[in-house]
């Protein structure tokens, strides 16, 4: 759990408030950092939920790619264009996992340079029970109902559109 502030005023209201007081209004820095603050404390809440199983949030996501997946395997390069991270990061991740006897590693046999990456039963079995936990806590955005939530996701869109994450059609 991220430690609460418990501050007597909002700081980023107030950085905002002596920002446009030195350059002027831009609402886009009290955006970024509202941001940025929830990506902490989101960070902070999800991976205290999964930490008793052995993992962080992304080993927890690399583990949930594999079981939508049909075999329960992918090969590593599909696994970080998929959870959109360098591949250096997806080998730390499938090899952390590995090590903790959640997935197996095994060459690919469609590419002869390639790795494929399968969850394991015990995989299956910790996915399944923090998966359950995650969604008792609503992923850390209880704050939220359903329909709030859909519009973050809605307001988020656009941005990711623009860096490009997917072709919009």
């Amino acid at each position: 759990m991220s430690k609460p502030l418990s501050l007597p005023f909002d700081p980023i209201a107030r950085a905002d408030e002596l920002w446009r007081r030195r350059w002027g209004p831009v609402p886009s820095m009290a955006a970024i950092t509202s941001i940025m603050r929830a990506h902490q404390i989101l960070l902070a809440e999800v991976d205290a939920v999964v930490k008793p199983y052995g993992l962080t949030f992304a080993r927890y996501e690399a583990l949930v790619l594999l079981t939508f997946s049909q075999a329960g395997e992918l090969p590593m390069s599909k696994i970080g264009e998929r959870l959109m991270v360098h591949p250096t990061s997806v080998t730390n991740t499938v090899d952390r996992l590995v090590r903790s006897g959640l997935m197996d590693k095994r060459p690919n046999p469609n590419d002869g340079r390639g790795t494929l990456a399968s969850i394991t039963p015990k995989g299956r079995e910790v996915v399944e029970s923090a998966t359950r936990d995650l969604m008792a806590m609503d992923f850390g955005l209880g704050a939220y109902d359903a329909e709030e939530c859909a519009e973050i996701f809605a307001m988020l869109r656009p941005l990711r559109v623009a860096a490009r994450d997917f072709e919009e059609r």
